[in-house]
């Protein structure tokens, strides 16, 4: 599927440091990402949305600034969406990096807001469920690594997986058992700084 040439990035925490490789079979993701990474775009932008067993989010350009308590999530919608790559061998596993999208038809992503899967782990009657409801048809190896090791199943084929962490996953659990505000919001900021991986 992917080889060792994937593009990898650095994302630097206060609570770790991640490192992502991201997928060539998703180019408008990894080359929008890679332009806004190269710009210095996301330092000291903040993971503004946190939730335990679901992801971190994070890439809101009006997060820099923003006080505490001010609601986030809406920076960045004046910028062009990029349209949905979706592929079926790429889902939401633990440790995958996808695109936030605002609610449109064609499920475009927005243009740098985007995700890291914790997840939970699912049951296979859980899985059918969603195989039933949205049309997916998970591979064998897919339903093992849902019912093992986890992730969140219930956004496969709705939002854009591009990457995934190869060192430092337990980041994101650091980050999402950090004390949040009632819109998901860390109480003391969660800032980021991204750079291309040497």
């Amino acid at each position: 599927m992917e080889t060792d040439k994937c593009i990898r990035v650095k994302i630097t925490t206060d609570s770790g440091i991640i490192i992502l490789k991201l997928y060539d079979s998703t180019p408008l993701h990894r080359d929008n990402f890679v332009k806004l990474v190269k710009e210095g775009f996301y330092d000291s932008l903040l993971f503004h949305r946190v939730i335990p067993q679901f992801m971190i989010q994070g890439g809101d350009p009006l997060s820099k600034n923003a006080t505490p308590g001010t609601l986030l999530g809406g920076g960045g919608a004046d910028m062009p969406r990029i349209p949905a790559e979706f592929n079926s061998n790429y889902f939401h596993k633990k440790g995958v990096i996808a695109a936030a999208r605002d609610n449109n038809p064609a499920k475009a992503s927005s243009a740098c807001q985007f995700y890291l899967v914790e997840g939970k782990v699912s049951t296979d009657a859980e899985l059918n469920q969603i195989e039933q409801y949205y049309g997916i048809k998970y591979t064998p190896e897919q339903r093992k690594i849902y019912t093992t090791i986890g992730g969140t199943p219930i956004l496969d084929q709705n939002y854009t997986v591009f990457g995934e962490v190869e060192k430092g996953i337990e980041v994101i659990g650091k980050i999402t058992n950090v004390p949040r505000d009632s819109h998901d919001r860390p109480l003391a900021d969660v800032r980021m700084k991204i750079e291309i991986a040497e």
